[in-house]
């Protein structure tokens, strides 16, 4: 950004609505909407060539590895792909080496987050010591701590007793903090690989039923009801899950629930090749699923969407389909499977990928800065969408230090422009060469742009 903290955004459309608009942006701040504005003096300026202008995209579920696997994604790689995916603000997940179960681990993600600067990184702290599921992690000193932790979650593996999310629960409304539950009974998918079912069974792959799932879901929405607590769904899979969302919502529940890109566009079918780069926790599940997934998205009994990025080396993908790591990348093809399972479809408009990809999710979170309306007066947390253009994915073009990508070769619609945190430009698109395919992108650090997007 310049040295004044000046710049235009022209020839955008907020939200998809109406004739393009020129948008003027100071020190951080939306000052002005309109048509035919001038920039001031030493502004920069963005062209934004007609596109959707939207919220900056928030992710509530993202695994940066660092510290411990600095080898497959570090704060900085993660951050530049997520300012790329149009996203301003990610939550990294604790299962890192060590654990991020004490105050100087989230502390450490946060301000690695802060120097980076490309997007805002809150870590989330674990609910129990190294994420063992038997002693109550030190929410209290996370919460209070210079990263001020508001989601706690051990993804990767289940709050599976009773009595420790019954107590993590109730610890969570004296704190003002979220526990985010990764719903699986291990006990039900001791050895599981893949969704339990037709597939499963010809391929001669161990199954992993819906029921692991929906059995935690009902269970948790019951605790947080006694708790009088507020509970959030991890990656929910199934059509199950979604049944158990609306009725526990009946019920009056405080419960939400976010759904990956992946369980959206793919299904099990995939497993024929058997490729571990298809293996994921949960796994890939049934066409129904699918759909029910959409539908559930669109209706807002799915609150929001949350890409649980997680890379891997190539090692760990490489190999047979039962020794592969679980886990896809997401953060830069987010934006497009959502405009493939749901604008295309009808499912949803450009607000309602605003509502699923920015507003909820900051919601969710009590993120007061992020997910804001396009309005003056409120924070330039903002991306710039092509929904026309189309790209073919290739891993080695993303900003990840991973690979395992489940897209790879899929040509799929719709492209990020350019994001900007707070008004300064963290992502940049150059413009497209002749065919209409992105050609070169700039991303940002704290001290201007540089590098190439290619």
């Amino acid at each position: 950004m310049t040295a004044n903290g000046s710049v235009l955004i022209t020839n955008v459309r907020p939200y998809g609505d109406g004739d393009p608009v020129d948008v003027a942006v100071t020190d951080g701040e939306i000052t002005e909407i309109g048509a035919g504005l001038t920039a001031p003096d030493g502004a920069d300026t963005v062209d934004g060539r007609g596109g959707v202008l939207l919220p900056g995209f928030v992710d509530l579920h993202t695994h940066l590895r660092e510290p411990g696997r600095e080898d497959t994604e570090t704060v900085e790689s993660g951050s530049r792909a997520a300012a790329r995916g149009g996203y301003t603000a990610v939550f990294a997940m604790a299962n890192t080496a060590p654990v991020a179960d004490n105050a100087a681990i989230t502390d450490l993600v946060w301000r690695l987050g802060q120097d980076v600067g490309l997007v805002d990184v809150h870590p989330v702290g674990a609910v129990t010591v190294g994420l063992e599921g038997r002693q109550l992690a030190e929410m209290g000193m996370m919460a209070a701590g210079a990263a001020k932790v508001r989601l706690f979650s051990d993804d990767g593996k289940c709050v599976h007793d009773p009595v420790i999310m019954k107590r993590a629960l109730e610890y969570s409304t004296g704190l003002g903090v979220l526990i985010s539950q990764h719903s699986e009974d291990p006990r039900l998918t001791e050895g599981a690989v893949a969704h339990d079912g037709p597939t499963a069974a010809r391929l001669g792959l161990a199954g992993w039923p819906r029921a692991a799932e929906e059995s935690i879901v009902v269970r948790d929405a019951l605790l947080a009801r006694d708790a009088g607590a507020r509970v959030h769904i991890a990656h929910a899979s199934t059509e199950g899950t979604v049944e158990l969302l609306r009725w526990a919502r009946g019920q009056g529940i405080d419960i939400t629930a976010e759904v990956t890109p992946h369980h959206l566009l793919l299904d099990d079918s995939r497993l024929e090749t058997y490729d571990g780069v298809n293996r994921v926790n949960p796994p890939l599940r049934e066409e129904r699923d699918k759909l029910a997934l959409r539908r559930a998205l669109a209706d807002g009994v799915v609150d929001c969407v949350a890409t649980d990025h997680a890379p891997h080396a190539s090692q760990e993908k490489c190999c047979e389909f039962s020794q592969a790591r679980p886990g896809m990348l997401g953060l830069e093809t987010a934006l497009s499977v959502i405009v493939e399972t749901m604008v295309d479809t009808g499912l949803l408009d450009w607000r309602g990928v605003a509502r699923v990809m920015s507003e909820r999710p900051a919601q969710i979170v009590g993120l007061d800065d992020q997910g804001r309306p396009i309005a003056v007066g409120e924070p330039a947390n903002l991306t710039i969408v092509d929904p026309d253009t189309r790209w073919t994915v290739a891993g080695e073009g993303l900003a990840s230090k991973s690979r395992n990508t489940p897209y790879e070769e899929m040509t799929l619609p719709g492209v990020v422009r350019a994001t900007f945190l707070r008004g300064r430009v963290t992502a940049r698109r150059a413009t497209s060469d002749a065919a209409g395919s992105p050609s070169a992108v700039t991303a940002g650090s704290p001290s201007g742009v540089e590098g190439a997007w290619l």
